[in-house]
Parts: structure tokens; sequence; C-alpha cells
């Protein structure tokens, strides 16, 4: 019997309070990086009307003025004007609270369990990993991207928001906005757009309109027309007659940012991931350097089931490790395709282990993770603190790449030919 349900899926823009804590702390990740590609982060800030709060443990040589690089982030998001705002990059108190990595965390990440028990320790047994814990990369046929179709359209409508105001195209938008998106399915496929929620913060006033009436219904006609439709242009499902757009719902929203709700890093951690569409190990990514397997970890989960289902060899796939702190390679290791895999979840577990380093040291080999070469020094952990850390195909992103796909075909192949002359 056909199935139909609903799934939801929301986004945040660059000025929402949480993505603006995030934003900052993978800035000051980037700026100590790029002069120090061995400190260590766990960058921490906190917004609140005219506060920020910078805050965490942080070991590096670099020299940084953390004043500075929070002033720029919050200028290059749009707070730059405290009367309509209440919150501006020039006015804003600033304070800093930090602290050094613990050492007793330390002795662990600089020499892995690993190389500490054996003498003969391989190339990437060097580091272990900077926490334990657990982590989840999904991927599935959905999208272009290989992403949920409910989180793909709440992220490019909420980077849409964006273009449309730092453009000048809908100059009444302010900073703050979500977005969240509705998709119907049926038989685990989707057929449909539910419904479409865009919220965001505009001027009191827009062309001389000064009725609230008439203003959120200008609000909502352009919305439709050059914020929502253009996202649509290349999926095959599209809202229709029967799709409910709401914009605004509670009748206004003229006071956002800090001014309207403080902000945190790390609080938007299923909006950077899969939106809500697989699961999650709990930890967040921004202001965390690549030592840190709540990141570099999941960063490798999703490259591994990215690649997996740009093989064809699922329609879709979680792959899940976990970690113990202070040890190199990975506590555990599981794959699930939900039944869409062509090959037996098992022997694709095999081709992970034998594809994908898992090491932490391996990791930020294979991606590049300390370094930043060329273009990406300095501005590359901030471009993905909004706007997802997944499916950027707007960015050029190593765990994104599907570089493994005729490795993993050919070993598919190899697996079924030895079942098949068993």
């Amino acid at each position: 019997m056909s199935r139909r349900y609903l799934f939801t899926s929301e986004s945040v823009t660059e000025g929402h309070p949480d993505k603006i804590c995030d934003q900052i702390s993978d800035t000051i990740l980037d700026a100590l990086l790029s002069q120090d590609p061995s400190s260590r982060v766990a960058a921490e800030v906190v917004v609140n009307t005219g506060l920020v709060l910078i805050t965490g443990e942080i070991s590096s040589n670099a020299q940084v003025n953390y004043v500075s690089l929070a002033r720029q982030k919050i200028a290059e998001i749009g707070y730059t004007d405290p009367t309509n705002n209440g919150f501006s990059a020039d006015s804003c108190s600033v304070l800093v609270a930090l602290d050094e990595q613990s050492q007793d965390i330390a002795q662990g990440v600089d020499k892995a369990f690993e190389s500490r028990e054996d003498a003969s320790e391989e190339q990437w047994d060097t580091i272990g990993a900077g926490d334990q814990g657990l982590m989840f990369g999904f991927a599935c046929n959905e999208t272009p991207e290989l992403m949920p179709l409910p989180i793909s359209l709440a992220h490019r409508i909420s980077r849409q928001l964006s273009v449309a105001r730092k453009s000048g195209q809908l100059p009444y938008l302010r900073p703050d906005g979500k977005t969240q998106v509705t998709v119907a399915y049926e038989d685990g496929r989707p057929v449909g757009i539910d419904t479409i929620l865009v919220s965001t913060q505009h001027t009191e006033t827009i062309d001389g309109l000064s009725d609230n009436a008439a203003v959120q219904a200008r609000i909502k006609a352009d919305l439709w027309d050059q914020v929502v439709l253009p996202v649509f242009s290349d999926l095959s499902v599209k809202p229709d007659d029967s799709t409910r757009f709401l914009v605004n719902p509670t009748g206004k929203f003229v006071i956002g940012g800090p001014q309207g709700d403080s902000g945190l890093t790390g609080r938007k951690i299923i909006v950077d991931t899969y939106g809500g569409y697989s699961r999650h190990g709990g930890g967040a990514f921004s202001g965390k350097d690549p030592t840190k397997v709540d990141r570099s970890a999941a960063y490798v989960c999703r490259y591994a089931a990215k690649n997996i289902v740009a093989a064809g060899l699922a329609e879709k796939c979680e792959v899940q490790l976990s970690y113990a702190i202070g040890v190199a390679r990975p506590v555990s290791i599981f794959v699930d395709t939900f039944g869409t895999g062509t090959i037996p979840d098992e022997a694709l577990l095999d081709l992970v282990r034998n594809h994908f380093e898992l090491r932490p040291a391996g990791i930020i080999h294979t991606f590049d993770l300390q370094r930043l070469p060329g273009a990406r020094q300095g501005r590359f952990y901030q471009e993905v603190a909004a706007y997802g850390h997944f499916g950027r195909n707007d960015l050029d992103l190593p765990w994104e790449k599907t570089d493994k796909v005729a490795d993993l075909k050919a070993a598919a192949q190899a697996h079924m030919l030895a079942g098949a002359g068993a």
C-alpha cells in the first residue's frame, strides 16, 4: 500500500543570532590556522543586544585581534546600523575570556594511544581524537547535490534571501531570517511541496507603505517572485497551487538579530547538517579545529556516504563513526542504506574501511584541513558556518568531492563477481 507523509526542515540566514556566533567562531579559527596550522581551537561566542562574548579554549602561536575579527564579521553580515538593528559592528561591546586547551586533553591529541603503545606506528596514528563521541554522515539521490530535498530547499531560500538583501534587489530586508520547507513524500520519494515558510526581518516601512498589512503583502509578493521561485529552477519537484506560502506569520518582523534574541555558537546543529532527515551525534562544528572529530569525522562520514550514493551503490546511505579521546582509530563504524543498497551493507562497510582514511591525522591530510592553501586561506571555515556544511555546490569543499566513485564501483563489482562464483 502506498504511504504518503510530510517531512519538514528549516534553515536560518547568516544574520540569525546563533549563526552570527558560528561565523565569528569560525572566523577566529580561520585566522588562527592561517598563521599557525597546529592551533588547537574551541572558540565559543555569545551575542545579545549590544554584546559579544568570546570564550573557550585556544592554544596557538598565532597573534590575532579577536575584537577586530568579531567586528569585521558582524559588519560583513550586515549589522552596521545600531538605530534600526539594535546591534552594530562599531557600537557593540566585545569581551574576550579565553583559556588554553587543557594539558590532559592535549597529551592525547599530540600523541595518539596507538603511537604510545606501538613502536611501529603507522603514518596516521600520530594524533588522537580530540574528544570522544559519535558522528553521522548522510547522502541521498533526491537533489543534484545528493542532499535531502527539505533541507536543500530551506538553505537555498535562506541564501537567496541574503542575495536579494545584499544586492539591493530587496533593500528593505534586514539580516535576520528563518526558512522552513515541508515536502510531501510517497513511498520514500518527494512528490510535492506542501508548505514554504519564510520569516524575514524587514524595515518598518517599504517605499512609502506604512500600513503593516500592506507592508506584509508587499513582502510576500516580492519573496515569492524573487526569492522562492528561483531556487526551484533545477528541480523536478516544484510548488503548485496547493502549496501554502507563509510569510512573517506573527504579522511583523522588525526587531531581530541579537536585539530580538540571544545567540550561541553550536546551537543550530540540525540546520548545519541534514535538517533532521538523518541522525545526528550531537556535536557542533563551528569554532573547532579539525583535531576535534565532532567536525572532521562528520566531514569524512559525509564524504563516504556521498561517494557511495554517487557510485550508484545505494539510493540513500548513512555512515556512523565513533571515537575515544586520545585514540586515533575509530571505536566503531556503521553503514546503513535503508534497504536501498546494491550490495549488502556489510560489504559497503568493508569498502568504507578500505577506501577512506578515518583517523584524525589522515582526515586532516585528506582534506587539508589545517593549512588551507591558496584562496581558502583565511576564509574557509567561516564560509560553511552559514547555509550548511554539506551539499554546498557554491563552495569547493573537499568532503563534497566524488573522487572515490570509480574505486567503489570496481570494488563493488569485484564483490558481486566473487559472490556469483561462490
